[in-house]
């Protein structure tokens, strides 16, 4: 019988048959195998017939308490170890996943987000899953939607609201922007300050496909002017630092104006209108998520979303 349809065959065929049969050939004969196995002889003889039948070919030549392989017999014994080695390895494989001993998980975070926020959930990813890598990568948030549904990441984070139709968002901070400039700036003896009053300014801004890009740009619209941008970027620290070399003024969350050196910078709340900074962790609303993409998705929840609420 020809080896290939011999190998599709025993694909198809139970793993218990091809099991007793293996048993049966390294033990030399029916009854030693019926011992190990736990089972009785006649149930032995009858799997081994049904065997037969399905493959359409005799397997054994019994000689007293003995036996001998056929020609078919031979193949089906060497193939057999294949699949039983390889059904072995993928039990191996799928357990080492369930207990998340293994694997790898891709999360998107915008770059104004990683320090802030995720820092402490990595560190305690890596601690309770050192075997799972997690491949982290830093686009703008509403690159990080379209990236998401396409399946190039498993969990992003955004500025809700979500833009894109088709994704779950798990929302874990809320705060409003801030106008970021130079200590000693005239912008020291203000409190009460709106976009209006950003009008002539130069503008340092995020890099469009960003977010607060779009939110900063609709806010100026709807005073009816357009920013002067002096420059963008999509590193938030880098801005600070041309805000710090005095080429314009910035608007970033509050959790981003207090990490920096207050000797260098002041910040005040922008207050008419206010423009929110709440972010959210996102997935694919119909796509199944890994074992490690939910185990990232709960440490998210026990680290950012159960303090905050509390």
């Amino acid at each position: 019988m020809d080896n290939i349809l011999f190998r599709n065959k025993l694909v198809a065929m139970e793993f218990k048959a091809l099991r007793v049969f293996n048993e049966v050939v390294r033990q030399g004969g029916f009854t030693r195998a019926a011992e190990l196995l736990h089972v009785t002889q006649p149930a032995i003889s009858k799997t081994i017939r049904a065997l037969e039948d399905e493959l359409g070919s005799s397997l054994l030549i019994r000689e007293g308490r003995s036996v001998r392989l056929t020609d078919a017999g031979r193949i089906v014994f060497e193939q057999g170890q294949l699949v039983l080695a390889a059904s072995e390895r993928l039990h191996g494989e799928l357990e080492a996943l369930g207990q998340l001993v293994r694997g790898q998980v891709y999360v998107g975070l915008p770059p104004m987000v990683g320090a802030a926020f995720f820092a402490p959930v990595v560190r305690l990813f890596r601690e309770r899953y050192p075997g799972v890598e997690l491949i982290l990568t830093e686009e703008g948030a509403r690159d990080l939607e379209r990236g998401v549904m396409a399946g190039k990441q498993e969990l992003g984070v955004t500025v809700l609201p979500v833009a894109t139709d088709g994704l779950e968002a798990m929302a874990f901070s809320s705060e409003d922007l801030c106008l970021l400039a130079p200590a000693d700036s005239a912008w020291a003896a203000h409190q009460d300050i709106g976009i209006d009053d950003l009008r002539d300014e130069a503008l340092i801004l995020f890099n469009q496909g960003f977010a607060l890009a779009d939110r900063i740009d609709d806010a100026c619209r709807a005073e009816g002017f357009k920013p002067r941008v002096a420059a963008r970027s999509g590193q938030w620290d880098f801005i600070a630092e041309l805000v710090g070399a005095r080429l314009g003024l910035a608007l970033l969350p509050r959790r981003l104006c207090e990490r920096l050196d207050p000797a260098r910078f002041l910040w005040r709340p922008l207050l008419r209108p206010p423009i929110p900074w709440h972010l959210a962790i996102i997935w694919r609303r119909d796509a199944y998520l890994s074992h490690a993409a939910r185990a990232f998705l709960a440490l998210a929840r026990e680290t950012l979303v159960a303090p905050a609420a509390a």
